[in-house]
């Protein structure tokens, strides 16, 4: 008789056991569910405010363009630009080696891939104005804002985007 009874507050404890168990369950997934749909919320909201902020950014214009449709026009010598006066003030150079990429898609690039060569200087007075205007320190941390920089100016000089981008191939400081 008594192993009857044990095992009867057994199964008993067993059932109370898994209705809490469900009950408990069914709770945390309701809280889980509205908690995931929050995250997602915000997560959206933020990724909404950079979308914003890309879209009205002033800066050059960046396509992706395969690499079959890309015309390279490498600046015929290397450059050694003067820096800025930094913390330290002492006169620094930064020695460059500078490529254009041009999208061979573009509505302006057979009529203006042409004058590239012609207008090579005005290109190389764009990057000495550029880089000139920065320290030591802001070409050893920031080259790709750099680069940014003069890829704006140049698309800005040929009024157009045809040139994509502005790449070191060479960038020693000292």
């Amino acid at each position: 008789m008594k192993r009857n009874m044990l095992s009867i507050l057994i199964l008993a404890l067993l059932i109370v056991n898994i209705v809490l168990t469900a009950v408990m369950m069914f709770s945390v997934v309701g809280a889980s569910k509205k908690t995931t749909a929050l995250i997602d919320d915000i997560a959206a909201a933020i990724n909404l405010d950079l979308e914003n902020q890309a879209a009205t950014a002033e800066g050059p214009i960046i396509p992706d363009v395969p690499i079959d449709k890309t015309a390279i026009h490498a600046i015929s010598e290397e450059m050694t630009i003067p820096l800025a006066k930094g913390p330290d003030g002492m006169d620094h150079y930064f020695l460059v080696a500078v490529s254009l990429s041009m999208n061979m898609d573009h509505k302006d690039y057979k009529s203006m891939s042409a004058t590239v060569a012609e207008k090579e200087d005005l290109i190389k007075g764009e990057i000495i104005n550029v880089v000139t205007s920065h320290t030591l320190e802001e070409v050893r941390e920031d080259r790709d804002g750099i680069r940014m920089e003069i890829l704006s100016r140049i698309q800005t000089l040929f009024d157009s985007d045809f040139i994509f981008n502005v790449t070191f191939t060479k960038g020693l400081t000292q």
